[in-house]
């Protein structure tokens, strides 16, 4: 009668081998972020959260491989992510604003021109803000006004408005 280990041997090595590769890759994509991160002068916060995005994307993947090392059918893998992406999709339907400052969020960090403490105008026909950037976050942008009041700007609407520069790194005078 054949052990767990023996008849088990060739799934248990695959699997660390597919963790391994994930632990590796994780690594790779976190040093490289911290260095995009550092060549563009952003937050260290900021880098960290695009990491644990880029972290949780891989840890998917390798969820996925690791069911097919463990003899899971592509028909049963369809039948439960047809279900799970019809609930998400619904979910994500209700809430898409949510999703859509993350991605943003994300979006900002690789490409968002301004950094923390700069003092920038958002350029809105009802309303225009002038602030210094106190902190970009996920969901939104924190702007403090000159009053002292604090802004709370949504990523998403932030990318969609004409912003000005109007002084780099305004704290400075603080």
């Amino acid at each position: 009668m054949p052990t767990f280990f023996s008849t088990h041997y060739n799934q248990i090595i695959n699997s660390i081998i597919v963790f391994g590769i994930f632990f590796i890759l994780q690594l790779i994509a976190r040093l490289i972020i911290r260095l995009i991160g550092k060549s563009k002068k952003i937050h260290v916060g900021r880098a960290k959260l695009v990491g644990r995005y880029i972290t949780i994307t891989f840890l998917l993947i390798a969820i996925l491989v690791e069911a097919f090392i463990l003899g899971v059918s592509i028909g049963d893998l369809s039948l439960i992510f047809s279900s799970v992406f019809a609930v998400i999709g619904i979910a994500l339907f209700a809430i898409w604003s949510i999703l859509s400052n993350v991605t943003s969020g994300i979006i900002m960090f690789f490409s968002f021109p301004y950094k923390i403490g700069d003092k920038i105008k958002i350029h809105d026909k009802d309303h225009e803000i002038e602030a210094i950037i106190e902190d970009i976050r996920s969901f939104q942008i924190h702007l403090r006004k000159d009053n002292g009041n604090l802004v709370t700007y949504p990523n998403n609407l932030l990318l969609q408005k004409a912003v000005t520069l109007i002084k780099k790194d305004a704290f400075e005078d603080y």
